[in-house]
Formats: structure tokens, sequence, C-alpha cells
């Protein structure tokens, strides 16, 4: 499988560093030459800042990424990631950052993503009024290590600072917008090369992506074969009615579509009573 990626060039559609993490990760477990964008700008398709929206949703961006990237290089493999950052979906109180990675391969005519979501972020927004509060709120945001944002307005792109990395240039933006309103608008900067906590994240995404490379197709043999559902339904072992527990998960290759399902992936044909609704309503 390694050998269809083996001695070819992987370009990898960033402006924000990534490849820090990425390229050792994929050169060695692929045998890829990895080269960086340098013609595309990937902000045109969306800003943490906000000056650009994003139109699309999360994977819809990332495949634009890849291939408006591939189109300018020439060149036939790539790889991009996409975050999004907001509240966690079951720990409600607390912010997530939900990564996507994705590798596209028209030689082959492969696409094969992977997603991951994780608590390790450090993603906040204040209106800040003083210094004390500024140095306070700094601090719990991992700073100067990792970068704020300071703007007029979280809902306008008027006046943003990005990429402040130095008390010094904390403080002298700070001013900057202070002189002119009562409070300054400090966010972090969630842009990958001002954030060693997102990178890591993206780190972690791209293990799994390789491990989901790692994964054959059982019919045509090319890499990327992947869980696409999950199937609830396995009978309690009271009454055999279906639950809520997952009976089977069904898998997809990329290439040829060919699809699977593999039931009782957890080895347990029977469900805890605990999740019937008939025993436990």
């Amino acid at each position: 499988m390694k050998d269809i990626f083996c001695n070819r060039t992987l370009l990898i559609a960033t402006k924000h560093g990534k490849e820090r993490v990425l390229a050792p990760l994929l050169e060695r477990a692929l045998g890829v030459k990895c080269v960086t964008n340098t013609q595309f700008d990937t902000d045109s398709l969306g800003t943490f800042t906000r000056e650009i929206e994003r139109p699309d949703d999360p994977l819809a961006t990332v495949r634009q990424k890849c291939l408006q990237a591939m189109a300018l290089h020439q060149c036939d493999l790539a790889i991009a990631s996409e975050g999004s950052f907001g509240t966690h979906p079951v720990y409600w109180y607390a912010p997530a950052n939900e990564e996507i990675l994705l590798l596209i391969d028209l030689q082959h005519g492969l696409e094969i993503a992977a997603q991951s979501l994780s608590l390790e972020t450090n993603f906040a927004g204040k209106w800040l009024s003083s210094e004390a509060e500024l140095w306070a709120f700094a601090k719990t945001v991992k700073f100067p290590s990792h970068g704020l944002v300071l703007r007029e307005h979280p809902d306008k792109a008027t006046i943003v600072y990005k990429g402040i990395d130095s008390p010094k240039q904390l403080l002298r933006r700070f001013w900057q917008i202070k002189k002119s309103q009562e409070a300054v608008y400090v966010e972090t900067d969630m842009r990958a090369h001002y954030n060693p906590s997102r990178m890591h994240v993206i780190y972690q995404t791209g293990k799994q992506l390789l491990k989901k490379i790692a994964s054959a197709c059982p019919v045509c043999k090319m890499p990327g074969f992947d869980k696409v559902e999950t199937k609830a339904g396995l009978p309690c072992e009271w009454c055999g009615l279906p639950t809520s527990d997952v009976q089977a998960f069904v898998y997809r290759c990329t290439h040829c579509q060919h699809t699977e399902e593999r039931a009782f992936p957890f080895d347990r044909q029977w469900a805890n009573p605990a999740y019937c609704y008939a025993c436990n309503p």
C-alpha cells in the first residue's frame, strides 16, 4: 500500500506552518517528499479572524484547499487541514477544537479524511478594559507561547491586530485601540503557527489519517477502507429487544465504493439491559 505513495511529491496546502508537524510524519510513513504551498492563499477560503467568512462546511473547505493548491502547483497528491472552534457537543461548558485532515490522490482516485475533536485548546475571547484584565486573560490562554488577536469589536474586521506574541507588542496594540473606546476585544490566535495546542491536535489527526491509510480495501486493496456508519440495535440480554448499543459498523472504500458491514465490533452479541428501552425505560 505504501508503494502507491513512495517517492511521490506530496503538497501540504498551508500558509501557517503545518508542515512542521505533518511533513516528518508523512515522509516517514509513506515515503513521500513533502513540499509546501507557495502560490495558493488558503485564507481566501476563510479566516479565523473573520475578515473572510468561510462559505462552506469544513470538509468542503479542506477539499477546496487541496484541489485549488494542486491546480496551481500542477501536482496530483495533496493534503490539507481545516480547524473549527466552539463549544464541545458533550462537555458544553468547555471549548473544543475540531480538526479535519484530508488527503487527495488524483492519480488513484483516492480521498481519505481523518477527523478529531479535542478539548486541548485555549480558544477564548473577551472584552477587557484594563491592563490588569489583559495580563490576567493572557496568562489563562498561555500567552506568549500562544499568540493573541486584538480588535475593536468581535463582529467587525476594521481594526484587527493578529500574531501578537510578545508582552511589549500586546501592550502597544491594546492602547492603540483603547485610546478611542472603553474596552478592547481580545481573542486567541487560532492559526496553527501561533497556536502550539492546535498544532498538536493537527499532529494527532495526522496519526489517525495514517491509520486509515494503512487500512486496505479487501476488494481493490487500495488504502482508506474506513468506518462510515455506526448501527445501533444490539439485542438486550434480558428481553431480546433492540437497544441503543452498537450492533455493527459499516465500512466503505473511497476508491471502489465496496461496502461491508461488520457485526459485533466489541465482541458482544448481547447488550447490557441498562441500554434497553423496555427493561430500563
